[in-house]
């Protein structure tokens, strides 16, 4: 599939994305007392338990377009699987490939909030906010997109390939006024400790967003137990290891694995392999009114 296509189908042809206005219908749509996370647990390749869901990384859908190589947890673009739509206000979580000197033309997002965290290479973004920056590893960006936004994303290397995560998440305010910022934050990373990434206060560590989230990034040697405790009632975590190998309560958990748990105030994450890398999203289970 070419880029346009691709933008098209991802953007513009699927309601379920909740991209442009359909976003700000799907979230109006759901009842505060909807535990949406609850109502997507995969079937297919996938393990669902009482109070958690696991998702191995060969059950992920996506496609190779040549200048896209996609791995979609939830259903997006031409992967439509009804019982893989979200986790909790977790919509969209995308592991992309971007070849060489190319990538997403400008398009349109409104009332989401969509986070990019560059694993390797760098990442060229601009948007009708009037930025322009490169992303690279060790940096997260962040955009609000609210009254609605349009922006492009392009490989900044020519020859070497982009690797990255693109997170979305459901605001809990609709319409806010459009926003972006982008922090470097590998220098007060910490081996073998999480670091706060992601809140939703201003003035706290990391980028923050219109959500009660809280996402935390790790590196570890082999055999360190770490307990995560919850910041706010009500909450689950999407676990998804970036690289090497954990055990969260557990289970066992490999490269590109992901891993929902929610109704628990804290649980253990141990880890299997050296150089593991971690990302744990904190999120709510119920969209807002």
């Amino acid at each position: 599939m070419n880029r346009k296509d691709f933008l098209k189908k991802s953007i513009l042809g699927s309601i379920l994305i909740g991209a442009a206005g359909s976003t700000t219908a799907k979230v109006a749509s759901k009842p505060e007392t909807t535990p949406v996370g609850f109502n997507h647990l995969p079937h297919t390749n996938s393990k669902v338990m009482t109070n958690s869901v696991l998702h191995k990384a060969n059950s992920r859908g996506g496609a190779n377009h040549g200048w896209l190589n996609a791995k979609h947890t939830f259903s997006f673009a031409n992967y439509y699987n009804p019982d893989r739509m979200n986790f909790g206000v977790l919509r969209v979580l995308n592991d992309d490939t971007i070849a060489g000197g190319t990538g997403f033309g400008t398009h349109p997002h409104d009332n989401m909030e969509i986070i990019t965290i560059p694993l390797e290479g760098a990442l060229r973004h601009k948007d009708s906010l009037g930025n322009t920056a490169v992303i690279e590893n060790g940096e997260i960006q962040v955009m609000s997109a609210g009254t609605g936004v349009f922006h492009s994303e392009h490989n900044d290397k020519q020859k070497e390939e982009t690797k990255l995560l693109q997170i979305w998440v459901y605001p809990n305010k609709r319409n806010v006024e459009p926003r972006y910022d982008q922090i470097k934050i590998s220098d007060n990373a910490e081996h073998n400790a999480f670091q706060q990434v992601l809140s939703p206060d201003p003035n706290d560590a990391g980028v923050w967003i219109h959500q009660d989230a809280w996402f935390h990034l790790g590196t570890f040697d082999a055999n360190q137990k770490t307990t995560y405790n919850l910041k706010l009632k009500g909450n689950g975590v999407y676990v998804f290891i970036i690289k090497g190998g954990a055990k969260v309560n557990e289970q066992e958990l490999e490269t590109r694995d992901g891993y929902g748990i929610w109704d628990i105030d804290s649980f253990e994450i141990t880890t299997t392999e050296n150089d593991t890398q971690i990302l744990l999203m904190e999120v709510p289970m119920q969209l807002n009114s």
